[in-house]
Protein backbone atom coordinates (compact mmCIF):
# COMPACT_ATOMS: atom_id res chain seq x y z
CA UNK A 1 0.00 0.00 0.00
CA UNK A 2 1.38 3.77 -0.62
CA UNK A 3 1.92 6.02 1.83
CA UNK A 4 0.09 8.88 2.41
CA UNK A 5 2.85 10.72 3.91
CA UNK A 6 6.80 8.63 3.39
CA UNK A 7 9.75 11.37 4.13
CA UNK A 8 13.09 9.78 4.24
CA UNK A 9 15.88 11.88 6.50
CA UNK A 10 13.50 14.98 6.07
CA UNK A 11 15.57 18.17 7.03
CA UNK A 12 15.22 22.15 7.52
CA UNK A 13 17.37 24.34 8.82
CA UNK A 14 16.87 28.26 9.36
CA UNK A 15 20.17 29.63 9.89
CA UNK A 16 22.23 27.93 12.16
CA UNK A 17 18.99 25.97 14.09
CA UNK A 18 18.23 22.52 12.41
CA UNK A 19 14.43 22.81 12.67
CA UNK A 20 14.04 18.68 11.39
CA UNK A 21 16.91 16.78 11.63
CA UNK A 22 16.79 13.86 9.37
CA UNK A 23 13.08 12.89 9.73
CA UNK A 24 11.69 9.35 8.57
CA UNK A 25 7.59 9.46 8.31
CA UNK A 26 5.52 6.51 6.96
CA UNK A 27 1.90 7.77 7.25
CA UNK A 28 -0.59 4.81 5.97
CA UNK A 29 -4.26 5.99 4.85
CA UNK A 30 -7.22 5.63 7.16
CA UNK A 31 -4.88 7.26 10.04
CA UNK A 32 -5.64 9.20 12.65
CA UNK A 33 -2.03 10.88 13.34
CA UNK A 34 -0.78 13.08 16.31
CA UNK A 35 2.24 14.45 15.69
CA UNK A 36 2.92 15.90 19.23
CA UNK A 37 6.24 17.93 20.61
CA UNK A 38 7.02 20.62 22.63
CA UNK A 39 7.58 24.33 21.14
CA UNK A 40 10.50 24.81 19.01
CA UNK A 41 10.62 21.10 18.55
CA UNK A 42 10.25 21.12 14.35
CA UNK A 43 5.88 20.16 14.53
CA UNK A 44 5.02 23.15 12.48
CA UNK A 45 8.29 22.96 10.02
CA UNK A 46 7.36 19.04 9.34
CA UNK A 47 3.83 20.37 8.29
CA UNK A 48 4.82 23.14 6.31
CA UNK A 49 7.18 20.51 4.61
CA UNK A 50 4.54 18.47 3.79
CA UNK A 51 1.94 20.86 2.62
CA UNK A 52 4.70 22.84 0.20
CA UNK A 53 5.21 25.87 2.29
CA UNK A 54 8.84 25.29 3.03
CA UNK A 55 12.22 24.25 0.87
CA UNK A 56 13.21 21.16 2.70
CA UNK A 57 16.24 18.87 2.25
CA UNK A 58 15.43 14.44 1.81
CA UNK A 59 13.14 12.88 0.54
CA UNK A 60 9.26 13.59 0.87
CA UNK A 61 5.83 12.06 -0.75
CA UNK A 62 2.39 13.12 -0.02
CA UNK A 63 -0.29 11.22 -1.67
CA UNK A 64 2.55 10.05 -3.98
CA UNK A 65 3.49 13.85 -4.86
CA UNK A 66 6.50 16.06 -4.23
CA UNK A 67 5.65 19.03 -2.16
CA UNK A 68 8.51 21.07 -3.73
CA UNK A 69 7.37 20.15 -7.33
CA UNK A 70 3.55 19.14 -7.48
CA UNK A 71 1.76 21.20 -4.64
CA UNK A 72 -1.18 22.42 -7.15
CA UNK A 73 -1.45 19.10 -7.78
CA UNK A 74 -1.54 18.50 -4.09
CA UNK A 75 -3.83 20.83 -2.91
CA UNK A 76 -6.66 19.18 -4.94
CA UNK A 77 -6.19 15.96 -2.43
CA UNK A 78 -5.43 18.07 0.95
CA UNK A 79 -7.42 20.50 3.28
CA UNK A 80 -5.36 22.23 6.03
CA UNK A 81 -6.95 24.34 9.20
CA UNK A 82 -4.56 26.32 11.21
CA UNK A 83 -4.58 27.46 14.85
CA UNK A 84 -5.76 30.85 13.67
CA UNK A 85 -8.21 30.88 10.71
CA UNK A 86 -7.09 33.37 7.67
CA UNK A 87 -10.81 33.96 6.79
CA UNK A 88 -11.42 37.71 5.93
CA UNK A 89 -13.00 39.40 8.68
CA UNK A 90 -15.33 41.68 6.46
CA UNK A 91 -16.66 38.56 4.56
CA UNK A 92 -20.12 37.03 5.26
CA UNK A 93 -20.47 33.59 6.39
CA UNK A 94 -22.71 33.13 2.59
CA UNK A 95 -19.77 35.07 0.39
CA UNK A 96 -16.83 32.24 2.06
CA UNK A 97 -19.73 29.35 1.15
CA UNK A 98 -19.51 30.96 -2.24
CA UNK A 99 -15.94 31.66 -2.73
CA UNK A 100 -14.71 27.88 -1.89
CA UNK A 101 -17.58 26.73 -4.29
CA UNK A 102 -16.17 28.82 -6.57
CA UNK A 103 -12.53 27.83 -6.33
CA UNK A 104 -12.83 24.29 -5.00
CA UNK A 105 -13.61 21.84 -7.64
CA UNK A 106 -14.52 19.25 -4.51
CA UNK A 107 -16.55 21.35 -2.77
CA UNK A 108 -20.20 20.16 -1.44
CA UNK A 109 -22.01 23.41 -0.72
CA UNK A 110 -24.94 20.80 0.65
CA UNK A 111 -22.75 19.50 2.83
CA UNK A 112 -21.33 22.59 4.07
CA UNK A 113 -24.62 24.11 4.82
CA UNK A 114 -25.67 21.21 6.73
CA UNK A 115 -23.07 21.25 8.96
CA UNK A 116 -23.70 25.30 9.49
CA UNK A 117 -27.28 24.50 10.22
CA UNK A 118 -26.19 22.61 13.39
CA UNK A 119 -24.77 25.79 14.13
CA UNK A 120 -25.51 28.92 16.05
CA UNK A 121 -24.01 30.90 12.56
CA UNK A 122 -26.34 32.91 10.82
CA UNK A 123 -25.36 32.96 6.82
CA UNK A 124 -25.56 36.96 7.08
CA UNK A 125 -23.38 37.59 9.59
CA UNK A 126 -19.72 38.47 9.01
CA UNK A 127 -16.55 36.67 10.06
CA UNK A 128 -15.61 39.72 12.36
CA UNK A 129 -18.94 38.91 13.97
CA UNK A 130 -18.13 35.69 15.41
CA UNK A 131 -16.63 34.65 18.25
CA UNK A 132 -13.58 32.40 17.49
CA UNK A 133 -15.02 29.50 18.57
CA UNK A 134 -17.60 30.29 15.45
CA UNK A 135 -14.96 31.05 13.32
CA UNK A 136 -13.40 27.38 13.71
CA UNK A 137 -17.05 25.66 13.16
CA UNK A 138 -16.76 27.82 9.98
CA UNK A 139 -13.73 26.51 8.59
CA UNK A 140 -14.37 23.25 9.61
CA UNK A 141 -17.74 23.44 7.86
CA UNK A 142 -15.91 24.96 4.61
CA UNK A 143 -13.38 22.04 5.18
CA UNK A 144 -15.12 19.12 5.69
CA UNK A 145 -17.23 19.55 2.58
CA UNK A 146 -14.17 19.22 0.58
CA UNK A 147 -13.87 15.92 -0.80
CA UNK A 148 -10.03 15.58 -0.06
CA UNK A 149 -7.85 12.54 1.09
CA UNK A 150 -5.67 13.91 3.71
CA UNK A 151 -6.80 16.71 6.25
CA UNK A 152 -3.94 18.62 8.63
CA UNK A 153 -4.44 20.22 11.80
CA UNK A 154 -1.98 22.67 13.37
CA UNK A 155 -3.11 23.40 16.75
CA UNK A 156 -6.86 23.49 15.60
CA UNK A 157 -8.57 24.53 18.80
CA UNK A 158 -6.10 26.80 20.35
CA UNK A 159 -7.68 29.15 22.31
CA UNK A 160 -11.17 27.27 22.19
CA UNK A 161 -13.07 26.96 25.45
CA UNK A 162 -13.71 22.67 26.23
CA UNK A 163 -17.18 22.56 24.78
CA UNK A 164 -15.98 23.81 21.69
CA UNK A 165 -12.90 21.57 21.35
CA UNK A 166 -14.69 18.74 22.01
CA UNK A 167 -17.67 19.74 19.65
CA UNK A 168 -14.74 19.97 17.04
CA UNK A 169 -13.13 16.55 17.40
CA UNK A 170 -16.41 14.93 17.81
CA UNK A 171 -17.74 16.61 14.49
CA UNK A 172 -14.56 15.82 13.13
CA UNK A 173 -14.32 12.10 13.55
CA UNK A 174 -18.56 11.67 12.66
CA UNK A 175 -18.78 13.92 9.74
CA UNK A 176 -15.35 13.31 8.10
CA UNK A 177 -13.11 10.31 9.25
CA UNK A 178 -13.55 7.14 6.86
CA UNK A 179 -10.96 4.44 5.70
CA UNK A 180 -9.99 6.32 3.43
CA UNK A 181 -8.62 9.37 4.61
CA UNK A 182 -6.18 10.18 7.15
CA UNK A 183 -6.15 13.10 9.28
CA UNK A 184 -2.31 14.46 10.77
CA UNK A 185 -3.28 16.50 13.85
CA UNK A 186 -0.44 18.54 16.13
CA UNK A 187 -1.95 19.90 19.56
CA UNK A 188 -1.01 20.86 23.26
CA UNK A 189 -4.07 19.35 24.48
CA UNK A 190 -2.85 16.08 23.98
CA UNK A 191 -5.16 14.43 26.89
CA UNK A 192 -7.80 15.65 24.65
CA UNK A 193 -6.79 14.01 21.60
CA UNK A 194 -5.84 10.70 23.03
CA UNK A 195 -9.09 8.47 22.41
CA UNK A 196 -9.45 9.43 18.83
CA UNK A 197 -5.91 8.57 17.75
CA UNK A 198 -4.77 5.36 15.44
CA UNK A 199 -0.55 6.71 16.16
CA UNK A 200 1.12 8.76 17.90
CA UNK A 201 4.78 10.60 16.64
CA UNK A 202 6.90 12.66 19.26
CA UNK A 203 9.02 14.95 18.08
CA UNK A 204 11.87 16.80 19.63
CA UNK A 205 14.75 18.92 18.73
CA UNK A 206 14.12 18.34 14.91
CA UNK A 207 14.34 14.71 15.83
CA UNK A 208 11.34 11.30 16.47
CA UNK A 209 11.65 10.15 19.73
CA UNK A 210 8.81 8.02 19.26
CA UNK A 211 6.86 6.59 15.91
CA UNK A 212 3.95 3.87 17.39
CA UNK A 213 0.71 2.48 17.07
CA UNK A 214 -1.67 3.73 20.04
CA UNK A 215 -2.37 -0.39 19.99
CA UNK A 216 1.11 -0.93 20.89
CA UNK A 217 2.21 1.69 23.49
CA UNK A 218 0.32 -0.92 26.47
CA UNK A 219 2.62 -3.61 25.23
CA UNK A 220 5.57 -1.34 25.11
CA UNK A 221 5.35 0.51 28.30
CA UNK A 222 4.27 0.54 32.30
CA UNK A 223 3.95 2.70 34.85
CA UNK A 224 4.49 1.39 38.82
CA UNK A 225 3.53 2.49 41.65
CA UNK A 226 6.06 0.72 43.92
CA UNK A 227 4.41 -0.71 46.94
CA UNK A 228 6.13 0.71 50.59
CA UNK A 229 9.79 -1.35 50.41
CA UNK A 230 9.66 -2.24 47.47
CA UNK A 231 11.18 1.43 45.68
CA UNK A 232 15.01 0.71 45.67
CA UNK A 233 14.00 -2.68 44.05
CA UNK A 234 11.87 -1.38 41.06
CA UNK A 235 14.67 1.36 40.35
CA UNK A 236 17.33 -1.44 40.02
CA UNK A 237 15.11 -2.58 36.56
CA UNK A 238 16.18 1.03 35.56
CA UNK A 239 12.97 3.17 34.79
CA UNK A 240 13.46 5.54 32.29
CA UNK A 241 11.68 7.88 34.39
CA UNK A 242 10.77 8.59 37.50
CA UNK A 243 8.68 11.44 39.85
CA UNK A 244 7.98 11.54 43.93
CA UNK A 245 5.04 12.77 44.74
CA UNK A 246 3.58 12.81 47.99
CA UNK A 247 6.19 11.11 49.26
CA UNK A 248 5.51 7.75 46.78
CA UNK A 249 7.05 7.68 43.68
CA UNK A 250 6.06 6.89 40.28
CA UNK A 251 8.04 5.10 37.30
CA UNK A 252 8.10 4.34 33.79
CA UNK A 253 9.36 1.27 32.25
CA UNK A 254 10.19 0.45 28.31
CA UNK A 255 9.60 -3.31 27.39
CA UNK A 256 9.79 -4.30 31.47
CA UNK A 257 8.49 -7.59 32.37
CA UNK A 258 4.90 -6.68 33.31
CA UNK A 259 4.61 -9.76 35.84
CA UNK A 260 8.11 -8.60 37.63
CA UNK A 261 6.81 -4.95 37.82
CA UNK A 262 3.80 -6.75 39.08
CA UNK A 263 5.24 -8.08 41.96
CA UNK A 264 6.55 -5.19 43.13
CA UNK A 265 3.17 -2.33 43.24
CA UNK A 266 0.69 -0.65 41.25
CA UNK A 267 0.70 -1.06 37.17
CA UNK A 268 -1.36 0.75 34.55
CA UNK A 269 -0.62 1.51 31.19
CA UNK A 270 0.76 5.01 31.19
CA UNK A 271 -1.80 7.85 29.51
CA UNK A 272 -0.37 9.01 26.07
CA UNK A 273 0.35 12.84 27.94
CA UNK A 274 2.27 10.86 30.63
CA UNK A 275 4.77 9.58 27.78
CA UNK A 276 5.09 12.85 26.44
CA UNK A 277 6.10 14.35 30.04
CA UNK A 278 8.54 11.66 30.15
CA UNK A 279 10.49 11.41 27.41
CA UNK A 280 10.25 15.28 26.67
CA UNK A 281 12.53 15.62 29.98
CA UNK A 282 16.12 14.52 31.00
CA UNK A 283 16.17 11.44 32.79
CA UNK A 284 15.16 12.22 36.95
CA UNK A 285 18.17 11.36 39.41
CA UNK A 286 16.92 8.81 41.72
CA UNK A 287 15.85 10.42 45.04
CA UNK A 288 17.70 10.01 47.79
CA UNK A 289 17.55 7.21 49.98
CA UNK A 290 14.26 6.73 51.93
CA UNK A 291 14.00 5.13 54.98
CA UNK A 292 12.80 1.65 53.80
CA UNK A 293 16.07 1.49 52.06
CA UNK A 294 18.17 2.18 55.31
Amino acid sequence: MTAVIEARGLAKKYGSTQALAGVDLNVQAGRVVGLIGPNGSGKTTAIKSILGLTSFDGSLKVLGLDPRTQRDDLMKEVCFIADVAVLPRWMKVSQAVEFVAGVHPRFDRARAEEFLAKTDIKKDSRVRQLSKGMVTQLHLALILAIDAKLLVLDEPTLGLDLLFRRSFYDNLLNDYMNKERTILVTTHQVEEIENILTDVIFIEHGKIRLDAAMETLAERFTQLTPAPGNTEKARALRPFWEREIFGRSTMLFDGADVATLDALGETRAPSVADLFVAMMQPVSAPAAPSKEAA
